[in-house]
């Protein structure tokens, strides 16, 4: 995914394709590197993990958010934290994947056609006229916001910072409130960065608020939306079905409920996962790499 030659004289290179199950692992594998890459957020970097890397003086984060590393911990070990460009594309393109298939009934219609089973078995929901609920209307939000238009829906926003201003420049309605987007949209998608504010947005109570014919899509953090609370309305068919590539554990551990959850559409976290936004991670990190060697590190978080 990247041209490593402008390094590959000043480091050497290992690459480990598992999760490690345990801090203990973990620190056992890389203790002895000076330069760590981590993909997005899909390993924590706490203080008890930072104090067991004597050696790490740089860490690179793919993308320029990241929610799991302990920042001042790593400025206390004299770690640099840098980031990455990363694009709003893919996730944009898994929500309306998510949604679509959920919609159509794309995977139970799949099977059955693959294993000899009932021809045509649902019954899809219409996009078109319906409305479109969007938890965020961001970077990411508002283009989601644009394909729903062109699908003929009925595109409403709300956040708190949300305001009709920027509504308007979207191209869609801005919704008085989270109570009312929840009860009167056919689809609820999320587009929120996870804050104080976000964490547990969409919880029991919201979800009961839904439509039972409604369906929710999170691309977005696992813990904006309760996950107990959700598996709770998907188990009692409170709504009609849930699109989610966020989980409040990754990987999920085998015979978790998520991953047999009735009305689920679920893939495991590949809203980033596309070989373009690849490509920009790695030759990012090259770039960042070379910078912090040469004396002038780039794209510092913290």
């Amino acid at each position: 995914m990247a041209d490593w030659s402008p390094v590959a004289d000043r480091v050497e290179v290992v690459s480990f394709d598992r999760h490690f199950g345990s801090e203990d692992e973990l620190a056992a594998a890389i203790g002895d590197c000076e330069i760590v890459v981590t993909l997005r957020e899909r390993v924590p970097f706490p203080e008890s993990l930072l104090t067991r890397l004597p050696r790490l003086r740089l860490l690179i984060a793919s993308g320029m958010r990241n929610s799991v590393i302990d920042y001042a911990a790593a400025e206390r070990q004299g770690v640099v934290v840098c980031g990455t460009a990363s694009s709003g594309t893919p996730p944009v393109e898994l929500t309306w994947a998510l949604l679509l298939g959920l919609a159509r009934g794309i995977v139970p219609e799949n099977v059955a056609m693959r294993g000899g089973g009932p021809w045509q078995s649902t019954v899809g929901a219409d996009l078109d006229g319906r409305r479109l609920g969007l938890l965020g209307l961001g970077r990411i939000g508002s283009r989601v916001a644009k394909v729903g238009l062109a699908f003929g829906m009925d595109v409403v926003a709300w956040s708190q910072n949300l305001t009709s201003e920027r509504a308007h420049e979207a191209g869609v309605g801005l919704a008085a409130s989270k109570e009312e987007l929840l009860e009167t949209s056919d689809f609820v998608s999320v587009h929120l960065a996870l804050s104080e504010r976000t964490t547990g947005l969409v919880g029991a109570a919201e979800l009961a608020l839904m439509r039972p014919n409604a369906y929710l899509i999170n691309t977005s953090r696992a813990a904006i939306v309760d996950q107990d609370a959700l598996l709770r309305a998907l188990e009692a068919g409170a709504i009609a079905g849930a699109g989610i590539d966020v989980f409040d554990v990754e990987p999920l551990p085998p015979g978790h409920p998520m991953r047999t959850a009735p009305r689920l559409l679920a893939t495991p976290h590949l809203g980033y996962v596309t070989e373009a936004n690849y490509r920009t991670y790695y030759q990012d990190a090259v770039e960042n790499i070379r910078a912090f060697l040469d004396g002038s590190p780039i794209r510092r978080l913290g």
